[in-house]
């Protein structure tokens, strides 16, 4: 007897087919692909566009986007506020819709964060070459612009007959719910084959469970890293995302609450201990604290835990100073475990830091070491404390916009940001005070994400207040999503901070030797250079414009009170803010970072740049 099937077109079945796509972990489930953004051309609004209609919002949620990277950025956050156990499909056009997506889709494969990709594609029959928006390759027919997507893609396919969606949509699920190999997943569909009729097997759209596992580590493997640790004189964990996509971090504590060894944590990993807890040190590298990089450089024995070991955390090879110095590294991916020529410890970071916790059991640091690294973790605080102290009546530096922050969120709020001079402040001073708090994307570090990803996670964790951190540069990349905010009625805050250009890279070209050269927005002056006066935007009214409930505080004290009223609001919500130049209680960089300075040249600044990259450069080490 023929097993029973279903008619529908191939977009029609693949909506369904998502409908009833699960994930598990520890005995909770939730829906693996929980809804779809969209922005519909004609190479998707008559395929995904009309499966989606028909299927229904409460089968599949279905958010309308402005931005096709935006879109993804969205996803990604809300993947990340979820521990990545639930995400969500983006569908777009052919054409500049779909080549959209590849900076999207880059951010979520380099951070190992799910997002499904369903890009239009031109007619597998190619009896309409060359369709609207379609690139022909002299040489290579089969090629289209969705190829962009293929490196930046965990998983990619074209699915150019119906059949072949089944065993490729079951491959893109097992990689979106793969913890070791999840980023973005991409079905290329093309216009036709979205629309074509088949009949499939009743079994496809069955409810299936994907489980997210937690590998325990190797005896041998776990064995030989407690003595190291035991070994150890000197030891630092360094805490990475793995910590918080495994929901570990009540193990991390519990390991170092046993054994007094110190945490610092990178971009990703900060809120994997409170801000409070007397091992926790804060950021580690080149945006790190004085109190973490002090005790990197003199560590015998470095324990990474969910960490792929970036130059902004290994301030490019010179901050693990000390000789002798071996690593451990905790990782469900082996090929992290593996670099730094590290001890690996190939495991869940939860299921590891578990084993580690019982295999260290009656193990502790010595108290002459407790007492140095929680001496320097207190006079990192008074640190923070003199950057955030502002006069009420002034107009705040940056760090003092933070400081007021501080003031006002409370112990669930989540705070976003990206890029620009301002993950750099976060990381040296924010207090985190819970795991989801602080949410900096600093693997891609993409201009732009603030904005979506907030939505995102305002989506994923709706009852919870969601700041959207951005400097002006980075929001003329992309404000468009706000009208989404205001279209889903969604109480997003957004802080925007006006310093007339970009602070962050203005900064890095005086010290590199190119004299801060197109980093500021101003006209021309008369010499034809960006030194003019500052330019006359007003990106408060854009923001109103666009729908947002817009607040000019100028005081300090007037930005206190401005937070706590956007807080409080149930309406998206612009906090702009001009900032005064860095004040003489901001720290800097208390680690290097390797940015190439011009082997030779005319001009002063450069030639001495020249020099102190040379003596910095001297100090790097390569961790095989």
């Amino acid at each position: 007897m023929r097993p029973p099937t279903r008619r529908l077109t191939v977009a029609q079945a693949l909506v369904r087919f998502l409908t009833t796509q699960y994930t598990e972990r520890d005995g909770v489930r939730r829906r693996l692909v929980a809804g779809t953004w969209g922005i519909f051309g004609h190479g998707n609004v008559a395929g995904v566009g009309q499966a989606l209609l028909e299927v229904g919002e409460r089968a599949m949620p279905f958010h309308q986007g402005r931005n096709e990277q935006a879109m993804v950025h969205a996803a990604v956050g809300y993947a990340r506020q979820l521990n990545r156990l639930s995400a969500q499909a983006v569908t777009t056009s052919i054409g500049p819709g779909a080549t959209n997506l590849v900076t999207g889709a880059a951010l979520a494969t380099v951070n190992r964060l799910p997002v499904l990709l369903l890009p239009g594609d031109h007619f597998a029959t190619r009896t309409a070459d060359p369709l609207l928006q379609q690139l022909e390759h002299p040489v290579h027919a089969d090629v289209s612009v969705n190829d962009t997507l293929r490196p930046v893609s965990r998983y990619f396919d074209r699915i150019t007959r119906p059949e072949a969606l089944v065993p490729s949509a079951l491959h893109a699920m097992r990689v979106l719910a793969d913890p070791a190999g999840t980023g973005a997943v991409t079905l290329a569909l093309p216009q036709d084959v979205q629309a074509e009729a088949y009949d499939w097997p009743e079994e496809f759209f069955a409810e299936r469970i994907w489980t997210v596992r937690r590998p325990a580590p190797d005896p041998g493997e776990l064995a030989g890293a407690a003595r190291a640790i035991r070994a150890a004189k000197r030891p630092l964990l360094v805490a990475g995302g793995g910590v918080h996509h495994s929901e570990a971090e009540d193990a991390l504590k519990a390991l170092v609450d046993a054994t007094g060894i110190p945490v610092a944590s990178t971009q990703a990993g900060k809120g994997s201990l409170r801000h409070d807890h007397p091992a926790d040190l804060g950021g580690i590298g080149h945006t790190g604290t004085a109190a973490a990089d002090a005790i990197a450089r003199t560590a015998d024995l470095v324990i990474g835990v969910g960490t792929r070991w970036t130059d902004f955390t290994t301030a490019s090879g010179t901050l693990f100073a000390r000789p002798d110095v071996r690593f451990v590294n905790l990782g469900i991916t082996p090929f992290d475990a593996h670099k730094m020529a590290a001890r690996p410890l190939v495991a869940d970071a939860r299921a590891g830091l578990a084993a580690l916790t019982e295999a260290l059991a009656g193990h502790r640091v010595a108290p002459a070491y407790e007492a140095e690294y929680r001496a320097g973790k207190e006079r990192w605080e008074h640190v923070v404390s003199a950057a955030f102290r502002a006069d009420d009546g002034a107009v705040p530096t940056q760090t003092q916009l933070l400081g007021a922050l501080d003031a006002v969120v409370g112990d669930r709020d989540v705070v976003v940001n990206a890029a620009g001079s301002l993950p750099g402040d976060l990381h040296k001073l924010w207090r985190a005070r819970s795991p989801r708090q602080y949410h900096v994307e600093y693997g891609y570090s993409c201009m732009g994400y603030e904005i979506p990803g907030a939505i995102g996670v305002q989506l994923a964790a709706p009852d919870t207040p969601v700041w959207a951190l951005v400097g002006d540069g980075t929001y003329l990349m992309m404000p468009t999503e706000i009208v989404t905010a205001v279209q889903e009625r969604l109480p997003l805050n957004l802080v925007l901070v006006q310093n007339h250009g970009y602070a962050s890279i203005g900064g890095l070209s005086e010290r590199t030797g190119g004299e801060r050269f197109a980093t500021a927005y101003r006209h021309r002056a008369a010499d034809g250079t960006f030194t003019g006066d500052p330019l006359p935007v007003d990106l408060a009214a854009n923001a109103a414009s666009l729908g947002m409930d817009v607040l000019r505080p100028r005081t300090a004290g007037e930005v206190r009170a401005a937070l706590a009223e956007a807080r409080a609001s149930d309406r998206p919500t612009c906090v702009y803010v001009e900032t005064a130049a860095p004040g003489p209680a901001e720290p800097g960089a208390f680690a290097w970072w390797d940015v190439p300075v011009a082997e030779v040249a005319t001009r002063e600044a450069a030639v001495a740049a020249r020099e102190a990259y040379a003596r910095e450069a001297s100090a790097v080490r390569r961790h095989l």
